[in-house]
């Protein structure tokens, strides 16, 4: 029965802290899904550390005191700053991308992921929101796109195509 005891206090602790922690990121908005549910629409603001230029808006299912595994969430990326040509050459260009940002999701080993991956023939930056946890057999994920049409990084396809390769 003490080990009972033991187990709930320590899951009661670290839901509170869980929750109170929730509050120390980058919430921009936070919509409840009704009285009679725990469950909140949570909205992350991330800058990519790589491209300052460009900023996504996450949403996701928080579940506060529930196990559920909510694994649904949406993304949208959008220039809010410049993106200059130095900052296209500092991105990882090949076909998987990069990882830019992690968040874990819950206590059940599922982890957020956003990837940039750079789309050079319409200079696009794609940024591919997953889950990394199988939900009903299938991973969740989600895709925005930043054209930089109208950047300092765009390139006129008239000249990349004179250019030396």
């Amino acid at each position: 029965m003490k080990t009972f005891n033991r187990t709930v206090v320590s899951l009661l602790a670290l839901t509170l802290t869980g929750m109170m922690l929730s509050g120390c990121g980058d919430d921009v908005g936070k919509v409840s899904l009704g009285l009679f549910t725990t469950k909140d629409v949570i909205i992350d603001a991330k800058q990519d550390p790589k491209i300052p230029g460009v900023t996504c808006h996450i949403s996701r299912i928080e579940a506060n005191l529930d196990f559920a595994d909510p694994s649904d969430m949406g993304i949208s990326c959008r220039q809010t700053g410049p993106i200059s040509a130095a900052d296209i050459a500092k991105i990882d260009k090949s076909k998987n991308g990069e990882v830019v940002f992690t968040e874990s999701l819950s206590i059940l080993f599922k982890t957020l992921k956003v990837r940039r991956i750079y789309d050079v023939p319409n200079q696009t930056l794609l940024y591919l929101s997953y889950s990394t946890k199988e939900t009903n057999g299938s991973h969740k994920h989600a895709l925005s796109t930043v054209p930089l049409y109208g950047s300092q990084a765009w390139i006129d396809p008239a000249i990349s195509a004179a250019l030396p390769k």
